[in-house]
């Protein structure tokens, strides 16, 4: 994955979430506006379940996409900010478990496993992914209940800054922070860049985890 590529990304996401704003808090209840902002969703969910289930999966998914559209097209899928509220807590609940779900004895962390893909890891290094992904499952954890809190005691505006701007500039801090202090904290470790610690996330989500890698 080229540095072009990842800023283009990095571009690109910067640009959605404030259209993502823009859009929920000036047309939340227009359709072509909870298509836009319930979309990306749905496609990480047709992708899970076609990887899991295969083509019955992903039809599953097309058909409940289309049910729930229709639904919002009639007015009768309830307030939609309920379920940018869903969307936000619950991918966050998903990254919660996934990254909590690699924390045991007998395996690699998940962070261990993107950074075994850079490197071999010695023990000090294994400890310390294994605290990161720890970090991490605990930040995830925070946003779900912080989403929940925000939407319901604060204007829905205050929810659609949280969600949409502070959310992926609180990631990113954490990610370029936690590797900038890295070698500060442990200048014994082996050095890698920030671009190959990207680019491990990215290509290590789309891998199909092996003993080898997973360290079980």
């Amino acid at each position: 994955m080229s540095r072009w590529r990842i800023a283009l990304l990095l571009l690109a996401g910067g640009a959605y979430a404030g259209l993502s704003h823009w859009m929920m808090v000036w047309h939340a209840d227009a359709p072509w506006a909870v298509a836009a902002l319930l979309g990306p969703m749905w496609l990480s969910v047709f992708g899970l379940m076609g990887a899991r289930f295969g083509k019955p999966g992903m039809v599953v998914t097309v058909a409940l996409g289309v049910i729930g559209f229709v639904l919002v097209l009639r007015g009768d899928a309830g307030n939609p900010d309920r379920l940018y509220v869903l969307q936000h807590a619950g991918i966050h609940a998903v990254l919660c478990c996934w990254f909590g779900g690699t924390l045991r004895a007998d395996r690699l962390s998940l962070i261990g496993q993107f950074a075994q893909r850079i490197h071999s890891l010695s023990p000090g290094m294994r400890d310390y992914t294994t605290l990161l992904t720890r970090i991490w499952t605990v930040y995830f954890a925070g946003m779900v209940v912080a989403s929940i809190a925000i939407y319901a005691l604060l204007p829905f505006g205050v929810w659609s800054v949280f969600a949409n701007l502070f959310t992926p500039v609180s990631a990113v801090a954490l990610f370029v922070g936690e590797h900038l202090l890295r070698y500060r904290i442990h200048p014994e470790f082996e050095r890698t860049r920030l671009i190959d610690a990207f680019r491990a996330v990215y290509e290590g989500n789309r891998a199909d985890d092996t003993p080898g890698r997973s360290g079980a």
